[in-house]
């Protein structure tokens, strides 16, 4: 039996649940349970994956980090003051994450420490992605603006005023294109004249899209229909009935002979679809899982090589987080940059468990466990009874 890939899907509550996926050759696809752990003491909104790490947002205000390698919580940031939209992993070597507080904020996910903290948005950010190249990122608030982000100075590049707020923005594989969606459009746009090329209309709000080629993005919405659309002719080729509820996250990855899309949904259902090379014909079904859960988002662990993505090519020595903008909890100023590293070497600190043990990390201690914010949120609740009293 061979192991192939790991899928995280996530409930509506504190919850992540691990469903570990076998196969064998040609054979059936089998889902089995792995582990589940309350992870939050509110619902998940967000989770980004490496290839060592998890890490998930909630409307706790934290991101929980989770070793895939050893199967434990490693422990959480808690630098953002408000839900936690949006959590994007370049590489092995950093993270960036943004909030309802109007944050980007980049961590080293070795030593994982606040690197750069930056004022993105006047209201919230609401997504954000990061070009193939590493060298520019997008976000997209409820100010109603575009953000061009160039991450190598650490800095704004361009900011486009847009008619509504729009929740998605995705750069394509290679990076030639980008689409932003505002409720039931998407508005597809080239890298070269970053102008809007064509519109796409979906029947219902749209939840999540990912790109499956270059050209052809999958689409899901508040309905149970998965579509998908060439970005170029920007007509439909195909749509399938994928759950029996509308459909909230998607991903889609590439293992040998497989191209295969995830797709989760509100009635508790994940599935994994294999793509055939015509997108103009349905995928085929691989295999479901019943969660009994309501779903809120969903990310793909493949237990396989390391990512060969090391790092952002930011520059040696980005200004660091201001006094006014540091963490909730107390730690040391940084001296390190954030820097491009060819090699790989392990973080400086033990990797926390459920228990919170383990040293603090050698740069600061932005990492806390999660025991300690469970107590925090236990005790916060008491307070509230006592008051009601």
């Amino acid at each position: 039996m061979h192991h192939e890939s790991i899928c995280l899907f996530l409930e509506k509550y504190d919850v992540i649940v691990v469903l570990i996926v076998y196969f064998i050759l040609q054979q059936k696809w089998t889902p089995v349970a792995d582990f589940t752990h309350h992870a939050h003491t509110a619902s998940l909104s967000a989770v980004a994956v490496n290839s060592r790490f998890v890490v998930t947002g909630s409307k706790d205000e934290t991101i929980h980090i989770y070793d895939m390698k050893k199967k434990i919580d490693h422990g959480a940031l808690v630098h953002h003051n408000g839900t936690i939209t949006c959590l994007k992993f370049y590489g092995n070597r950093h993270l960036i994450s943004g909030a309802e507080d109007g944050l980007i904020c980049v961590w080293d996910a070795k030593k994982w420490e606040c690197l750069k903290s930056i004022k993105a948005h006047k209201g919230q950010v609401t997504f954000l992605s990061i070009h193939p190249s590493g060298k520019l990122a997008l976000s997209v608030g409820t100010d109603k603006t575009l953000r061009t982000w160039n991450l190598v100075e650490g800095r704004s590049a361009f900011i486009k005023n847009i008619k509504q707020n729009a929740h998605i923005v995705e750069w394509s594989p290679r990076g030639e294109k980008y689409v932003v969606v505002i409720l039931n459009k998407i508005d597809v746009y080239h890298l070269d004249t970053a102008s809007v090329s064509g519109t796409i209309t979906n029947e219902k709000r749209i939840s999540s899209v990912t790109f499956l080629s270059e050209s052809v993005l999958a689409v899901a919405g508040d309905e149970e229909v998965v579509r998908f659309f060439d970005c170029d002719s920007l007509t439909c080729l195909c749509q399938f009935k994928a759950h029996e509820n509308r459909v909230k996250d998607m991903f889609s990855f590439e293992i040998p002979e497989h191209h295969v899309i995830v797709t989760a949904s509100s009635d508790g259902f994940i599935k994994m679809w294999k793509l055939q090379q015509d997108k103009k014909v349905p995928p085929s079904l691989l295999c479901e899982v019943n969660t009994n859960s309501r779903l809120t988002c969903l990310g793909v662990w493949l237990d396989r090589a390391t990512d060969v993505k090391e790092s952002l090519p930011l520059a040696a020595q980005p200004s660091h987080v201001s006094k006014e903008e540091q963490p909730k909890i107390n730690r040391k100023e940084s001296g390190d940059g954030v820097q491009e590293e060819e090699r790989q070497s392990e973080p400086n600190m033990k990797k926390r468990g459920s228990s919170g043990d383990g040293e603090k990390p050698a740069g600061g201690d932005s990492l806390v466990s999660a025991k300690k914010r469970k107590m925090a949120g236990m005790l916060e609740k008491k307070k509230r009874k006592k008051k009601k009293i």
